[in-house]
């Protein structure tokens, strides 16, 4: 073997392995971007980075194989008259707000073509779009959880409000931020 060819063979490995690392890069970028967050819990989650790689791009292949569809103005105002009506509620009856809270916002997932199997399925499919929000998500279902035992403070309650309602929010004007009301 010649020098030159030495050389040649160790530059096209370097250039190999450059390439390489800026895929891995750019994907990881790309993960941490869409799935905000969630990218570290999942990380976290798992027993190596790439791991958590691997289930957040399963999880965008499940995501992209469903249905999920915006919904029309109308049904969206219908929506917000719910959510209205479930926050009256929540004077006289906190625990029974919390709990409706939370079933219209899995019938909303639905309408908008989220399957509703199960929570931690759940969590999953939204953390491709919504991976911002789920942690509220994620706190208003365990108060949602320990009302259901009657151990949660009305205070807890009110909080687990403020929670469901950011994801609410974000599922009702179709993963966009809600606008500002026009006067």
């Amino acid at each position: 073997m010649s020098v030159i060819t030495i050389i040649v063979a160790v530059v096209l490995v370097l250039i190999v392995c450059a390439a390489v690392a800026w895929v891995v890069t750019t994907r990881r970028r790309k993960l941490r971007e869409r799935f905000g967050p969630e990218y570290e819990r999942t990380v976290e989650a798992k027993d190596s980075r790439r791991a958590a790689e691997h289930e957040l791009r399963e999880r965008e292949e499940r995501h992209d194989a469903l249905d999920i569809r915006p919904l029309p103005s109308t049904v969206r105002d219908r929506y917000a008259q719910d959510w209205t009506r479930v926050q009256e509620r929540f004077v006289d009856r906190p625990d029974d707000a919390v709990h409706e809270a939370d079933r219209l916002v899995t019938t909303l997932m639905s309408e908008r073509g989220y399957p509703t199997e199960g929570y931690e399925q759940q969590l999953k499919d939204l953390s491709v779009e919504h991976g911002r929000t789920l942690e509220h998500f994620r706190a208003a279902h365990e108060v949602n959880d320990r009302s259901s035992r009657h151990q949660a403070t009305t205070e807890e309650l009110r909080g687990a409000m403020v929670h469901y309602r950011a994801l609410f929010e974000e599922l009702l004007h179709n993963g966009d931020r809600p606008r500002e009301s026009r006067a």
